[in-house]
């Protein structure tokens, strides 16, 4: 009984320091190089003029999938697919800004 217990306690132990091993190779691997970014900065990777920022959002509170985005740089966008896909609402009417939307309570199909 002495014995399987000794080879239990030993066996265990050698998984033990394995186990930590391999897990100090995976942490250095993924350790970032502080050399190798030092010379990056942080900078703006989105559009590079300020059209496209959404300034709100009008949800059909009867059809959670239906809903609309004003844009800042002028236009309302509907989506009737959880935002899969946008058509332009608005392209027909002069505008340059629209800064705010909201839906009717009364009725979902007139926005203000």
């Amino acid at each position: 009984m002495k014995k399987i217990l000794t080879a239990s306690i030993a066996l265990l132990l050698s998984l033990t320091v394995v186990a930590q091993k391999k897990g100090k190779d995976n942490a250095e691997k993924n350790e970032v190089n502080s050399a190798l970014v030092s010379n990056l900065s942080f900078r703006n990777i989105g559009p590079s003029l300020i059209s496209g920022r959404i300034a709100d959002i009008a949800v059909n509170p009867n059809n959670s999938s239906e809903y609309y985005l004003a844009v800042a740089s002028g236009g309302v966008w509907k989506t009737t697919n959880h935002g899969n896909t946008y058509t332009p609402i608005f392209d027909n009417y002069g505008s340059y800004s629209i800064g705010c939307i909201t839906m009717d309570p009364n009725n979902s199909k007139v926005l203000w």
